[in-house]
């Protein structure tokens, strides 16, 4: 009750409904998980690990958000939109990378660290490996998809939601 609750307060306020699918929108937000990536590696090997970490969760994000776009959901809603990965795709593997990615970066983007030490350059690292793995599985998803995939996930989205 309490997750239908949450997902119906976004609805309400118009930040989760379902629109037009895009593949234009899907792809704008495939090129914006692709730099992200880049960033990530490029961020990395310049020993800034926190900024990272972010970019890696950024790059699965925005893929995320890419795969509502192609199925016609607007999520303006970090956890919301991790938590349709998991209720409408059933990709329980990938929801967990992308939560245990999203956890990192706020903690990495929110608190100071003092030192940059060998544990969030570890972090750093396994990070950017989930996301590519990530990517590659999200990217596996989207091409997958074909009218009746798309209609029976907006039927469980229109189920969910209400």
């Amino acid at each position: 009750m309490k997750m239908n609750n949450f997902l119906n307060t976004l609805k309400k306020e118009e930040k989760l409904e379902l629109v037009e699918q895009s593949g234009e929108i899907c792809d704008s937000y495939s090129r914006k998980s692709a730099n992200c990536l880049k960033s990530a590696k490029l961020l990395l090997q310049n020993n800034l690990f926190e900024n990272s970490i972010g970019m890696s969760y950024y790059a699965m994000y925005n893929l995320l958000i890419a795969l509502l776009f192609r199925v016609g959901i607007k999520c303006e809603n970090h956890s919301d939109s991790i938590l349709l990965l998991k209720l409408l795709f059933s990709e329980n593997e990938l929801y967990k990378l992308i939560s245990d990615a999203k956890k990192e970066r706020i903690d990495k983007q929110y608190y100071v660290i003092t030192e940059k030490d060998e544990m969030t350059k570890n972090i750093a690292n396994e990070l950017l490996n989930d996301a590519e793995d990530f990517v590659l599985k999200i990217k596996v998803v989207i091409q997958n998809l074909n009218n009746d995939s798309i209609d029976e996930i907006r039927e469980k989205f229109e189920s969910l939601v209400g």
